[in-house]
């Protein structure tokens, strides 16, 4: 498959009507890659802003130079929500914005363009594109983009959970565009949370009759190598993320069927790619699922050990004293 290419409907853009989001700290080591690739899609410079949480490297410099429009917020106001909708705020002329984070490179020069084409149908309100490993990514790394993010294209409304339980509500805003007036409807991005914003517009947009498609021939170049520890803080926080927000595991079902899924593919996947990390992709596998069972339980344990765990600790700085649903004062009714 050549990315980029697209059996969609490919329209003629209406640049102006569309805003590109990019929350950056200390960026300048990956500037020039990210500026290069974002300046090939097309966009007037003043059509992408980027949000810095005062970076120290000269990152709001480089973005400036580039033409780009800039905000600076402080690190510790940074919030995966709040900080998103900052954007969906300043963008208030917008037909569609695209939220994409400093480490994720789009694929080639159409990588925008093919996202933003599924809007020709009315009823999506959200889509993302394709992740790719970057080079040199170990068979863990590689296998965990090939499985969360296939060579097919799909298109899901609130019948999808059905059949794809709490992966109907998927959605990454690595590499994602949203239509501006179904993010408004669903309420924009939530203002305290602490992972997983997109996926709690993208069960809002389900639940409000919007459809969330996955566009496989838009693409970036996104993956990290992790260490053990740093995934078993994100799993503390998916497991947080899933105690503050119950409704999304009622409304969708779990992700324990996935769960099993993946690790299956990984085993298998490692046997004939890499076969000397199975013990390390095992001990990850538990290591994970202690911590999303920690990150269920949080209310259990104080701030200080919260915020040791975490891989976001600035989150529990500014929380309330409970972690509350974002949606207890905004009721949201299935259509």
């Amino acid at each position: 498959m050549a990315y980029g290419s697209s059996d969609l409907p490919l329209i003629k853009r209406d640049w102006s009507k569309v805003g590109v989001v990019v929350p950056t700290f200390n960026a300048a080591p990956l500037w020039e890659a990210l500026r290069s690739r974002l300046d090939l899609q097309g966009l007037p410079p003043e059509q992408i802003l980027i949000i810095d949480s005062s970076s120290t490297d000269g990152t709001i410099s480089l973005a400036k130079a580039a033409g780009y429009r800039c905000i600076s917020i402080t690190k510790s106001d940074f919030n995966h929500g709040r900080t998103r909708q900052l954007g969906c705020d300043h963008f208030d002329w917008a037909d569609i914005l695209i939220y994409i984070t400093q480490d994720a490179l789009p694929a080639d020069a159409t990588s925008f363009s093919t996202l933003c084409s599924v809007f020709v149908d009315p009823k999506v309100g959200a889509a993302c594109g394709r992740q790719l490993p970057r080079p040199g990514a170990n068979a863990i790394e590689r296998h965990a983009r090939l499985f969360n993010y296939p060579e097919t294209s799909t298109q899901r409304n609130l019948s999808s959970r059905a059949y794809l339980g709490i992966k109907a509500a998927f959605l990454s805003n690595s590499f994602a565009a949203y239509r501006r007036s179904a993010l408004l409807q669903a309420g924009g991005f939530p203002s305290n949370v602490i992972m997983a914003e997109d996926s709690v517009v993208a069960a809002r947009l389900l639940m409000g009759g919007w459809e969330v498609a996955y566009i496989a021939e838009a693409a970036v170049i996104h993956s990290h190598s992790l260490s053990i520890w740093q995934e078993f803080s994100r799993y503390f926080d998916t497991g947080v993320h899933h105690a503050c927000e119950p409704w999304i595991r009622e409304t969708f079902g779990g992700a324990g069927n996935e769960g099993k899924r993946f690790v299956i593919s990984e085993l298998f996947y490692l046997r004939t790619h890499q076969v000397g990390l199975i013990p390390s992709a095992l001990i990850r596998t538990f290591s994970k699922l202690f911590a999303f069972q920690l990150g269920l339980r949080e209310k259990y344990f104080p701030v200080v050990i919260k915020r040791s765990l975490s891989l976001q600790p600035s989150f529990w700085t500014t929380l309330k004293p409970e972690c509350l649903p974002q949606l207890r004062d905004k009721e949201v009714r299935l259509h």
